[in-house]
């Protein structure tokens, strides 16, 4: 079991407390850091029964990824999630492989989801019931921009276009970056197992229907022509679980778990983060 630990931006972006937070997890031996997107927020939004402050900070997680990695050495960089159909794929391809290169190969935990807020996507200029085909066709381009070479590649979509395209630099020492997919749909299974390198449910989902979402993911990659077996299975989990709840999540197929502190005080979030690592032996 891999363990990754997310960070929140709610109490505003301190770079010295992100920094500092960043090298603790680094030392307590958490694999990545996680950080959420929304690109922008508006009075009323809100998903379920719980309304965004509008000015609950969410800077962009790339550029804090990018800070993160010039402060660290090992940790792997991760989204939970890139709201994916709000940016073009082509920008995208250059920022990640840069990241990646910078960081000497640790661009590796993205995840990219569609986003629920119909009014941020109106902000962005894109149609909300078309997010889904527009991710799908973004997840191909970003694939075939970093497998591309100085010839060039072409894309003929309905909402991307390319024609002998050509993106340099490549990520470090690959044909191209995992990417993951976020959802709690089975519409997200169905796209982690046809085109992710993996499937990170959230939402409150039931017990069947979260296994039903996982056989789904894998389903989808095998007629896809996919190996199942090589999906990645990334659920959240609680800085408080129990080796026997680790080793429940280990029997239904995860293969990482992301955590949060339930506090937000830097030092009680430090002694949370560390009692964690020596409960699961992380740094050992």
């Amino acid at each position: 079991m891999k363990f990754a630990i997310s960070y929140s931006t709610a109490d505003g972006l301190d770079p010295d407390r992100l920094v500092a937070y960043a090298r603790h997890a680094e030392d307590c031996g958490f694999e990545g850091l996680y950080l959420p997107e929304h690109v922008v927020l508006y009075p009323g939004a809100a998903l379920g029964s719980f309304e965004f402050p509008p000015t609950l900070p969410y800077p962009d997680p790339l550029d804090c990824l990018t800070f993160v990695a010039a402060a660290t050495r090992r940790l792997l960089l991760g989204t939970a999630v890139l709201l994916l159909p709000y940016h073009h794929p082509v920008t995208l391809a250059k920022r990640l492989a840069t990241i990646d290169v910078l960081s000497r190969g640790r661009m590796r935990l993205l995840t990219v989801g569609l986003g629920a807020l119909p009014g941020e996507a109106e902000a962005v200029g894109v149609d909300f019931g078309t997010r889904g085909r527009r991710a799908d066709e973004a997840i191909d381009v970003l694939r075939l921009l970093w497998g591309g070479d100085e010839e060039g590649v072409d894309f003929d979509g309905e909402f991307f276009g390319l024609d002998r395209a050509v993106s340099y630099p490549k990520p470090h020492g690959v044909t191209h970056l995992p990417i993951h997919v976020g959802g709690s749909s089975r519409a997200a299974a169905r796209r982690a197992g046809r085109r992710g390198d993996g499937y990170f449910p959230g939402g409150a989902l039931t017990p069947d229907e979260r296994a039903a979402q996982w056989e789904l993911a894998r389903s989808a990659a095998a007629e896809a022509g996919r190996d199942p077996g090589a999906l990645e299975y990334t659920r959240w989990g609680s800085i408080d679980m129990t080796p026997e709840r680790v080793e429940a999540f280990a029997a239904q197929g995860v293969t990482r778990i992301v955590v949060a502190p339930a506090t937000a005080e830097p030092e009680r979030q430090r002694e949370e983060m560390s009692a964690f690592a020596e409960r699961f032996s992380l740094s050992g």
